[in-house]
């Protein structure tokens, strides 16, 4: 291509007169590109193309793509050159006009500064009242009823701490191992979808967050960002707290969340990428072969030009609605079986193996028998399948069941944790360490100062005595209702 100093300078008045749909430039980070080849092919439609035709069309390619994503995916014949800024004027500069839709902010003061926020429902209710309607939906909606969701944080409430006294807290340490690696505190951010509709920089911004308060990131294959992306922001941080003097930077680890593609050769090959890109551990999502019913989210139509650039899934409307998880979610395998922890060993080989959307102890027991390093016990939010039980009582009916397999894996959880007193009671019952999705996502709302935010103003003042991790019994620490103690 040779460097950009030497290309074509175009000016606006040479773009503009390329806007129909069998000649049409646009520009995107100063570089003009031709895509009358392209465009009838866009996924995402011809209309938001047009709508841009002549034009700069940087920030709504910005909203919903990866910046690498046009230099990858077309040929460099479609690059005519770089724009000429001194020909720009303030007419052609102006955005074009926008269809009728949700703003991307409700009102221009909806989202309160940060430090007005004090726990994880403040972050909430500051989402709900910024984010755009879609975002919100996404990230708020279950399935059907929302029975589950409701359900996973409000059995939290039903069990009660019975605290033990005068022990010595005066300095506790939170920091605990997850599949071997060191981490300050037992959380973990569990992988959640399309971030950069929550921020530009979203899934890498969470990343960088996630470095700052030492806790792991697990990131999805529908990541609005391929992962070598998310990575590279993730060691950007590193060296900037290196830098900054962290002894720390560095060390925490990344994991990836894997959903299997009907065509296993695409698998395999991200299983390779991410394998060379330093993933510590897969993360293989079980209860997902058919996406849950999201009305909320339905009800919302998908911005059709949005693609997961790992899965190659596109947002596209239909009869039934506009749920993102649901339309984006057609390559997944349904076929899934237990035969296939083998087929997934072979092709992640030295990386542990989390099953991902155990809820029941019979599964629990028949992951421990072939041989992954962990379960993670998750009803994905509510999202997937309503009336399942909620994750709490599946980490209690393992303990009652089958306490056997704690002893061999690691046991995580996820599903309506929002106070570091519901964490404290999820460790009690043997897990090692929590996810949090929602929260994160909401807390993204503000950046990695947000994340920074989030995780300390909630999850790390738990000033417990730690010490209960010496006492095996089982509700030695919590109240746990008679209701929830059968065993059948």
């Amino acid at each position: 291509m040779g460097d950009r100093e030497a290309e074509k300078l175009v000016s606006v008045d040479e773009i503009s007169q390329h806007r129909s749909l069998d000649d049409l430039w646009l520009v995107v980070d100063n570089v003009v590109y031709d895509l009358s080849a392209f465009a009838e092919e866009h996924p995402g439609g011809v209309s938001v193309l047009l709508q841009h035709a002549g034009r700069d069309a940087t920030t709504a390619y910005s909203e919903v793509h990866s910046p690498s994503l046009i230099k990858t995916s077309l040929p460099a014949s479609s690059r005519i050159g770089m724009l000429d800024k001194a020909t720009v004027t303030e007419e052609w500069a102006k955005p074009p006009p926008q269809a009728k839709g949700p703003p991307a902010q409700k009102t221009p003061d909806a989202k309160p500064p940060l430090e007005s926020i004090v726990n994880a429902r403040d972050f909430e209710v500051a989402a709900e009242a910024s984010f755009t309607a879609k975002a919100w939906a996404f990230a708020s909606s279950a399935a059907t009823d929302c029975l589950t969701k409701d359900r996973n944080g409000s059995v939290y409430d039903e069990i009660m701490l019975r605290p033990r006294v005068l022990r010595d807290v005066a300095d506790v340490d939170l920091s605990t191992t997850m599949l071997g690696h060191r981490i300050k505190a037992p959380v973990f951010c569990a992988p959640t979808s399309m971030g950069r509709i929550f921020h530009p920089e979203g899934e890498r911004e969470i990343g960088r967050g996630c470095q700052r308060v030492g806790v792991p990131q697990c990131v999805s294959t529908s990541c609005s960002f391929p992962l070598p992306e998310v990575m590279d922001a993730v060691e950007e941080e590193g060296q900037i707290m290196a830098k900054e003097g962290d002894g720390e930077a560095g060390v925490v680890p990344v994991f990836f969340q894997l959903y299997v593609d009907k065509n296993r050769s695409k698998s395999e090959a991200l299983l390779k990428m991410v394998r060379e890109r330093g993933v510590k551990a897969i993360f293989l999502t079980i209860d997902a072969p058919v996406i849950g019913k999201r009305e909320a989210d339905e009800r919302v139509k998908s911005d059709e030009s949005i693609r997961a650039p790992m899965s190659g899934a596109q947002a596209k409307n239909d009869k039934k609605g506009g749920a993102l998880g649901r339309l984006m979610g057609n390559y997944i395998d349904a076929s899934l079986t237990w035969d296939d922890v083998a087929w997934l060993r072979k092709h992640a080989p030295g990386l542990p193996i989390v099953l991902k959307g155990i809820q029941t102890s019979m599964d629990a027991v028949k992951a421990m028998e072939v041989g992954v390093e962990a379960i993670y016990i998750t009803n994905h939010g509510g999202r997937s399948l309503d009336t399942v039980p909620a994750t709490i009582l599946v980490l209690l009916e393992l303990q009652k069941c089958c306490p056997q397999v704690f002893e061999r894996m690691e046991v995580f959880i996820d599903g309506g944790i929002t106070r570091g007193t519901d964490i404290f009671k999820a460790l009690c019952l043997g897990a090692k360490a929590v996810g949090i999705g929602r929260g994160f996502l909401y807390s993204l709302n503000y950046g990695k100062e947000g994340i920074e935010h989030f995780v300390d103003s909630e999850y790390i003042p738990m000033s417990y005595d730690m010490r209960w991790q010496d006492e095996k019994k089982v509700g030695m620490l919590t109240d746990i209702p008679p209701k929830y103690l059968r065993t059948s």
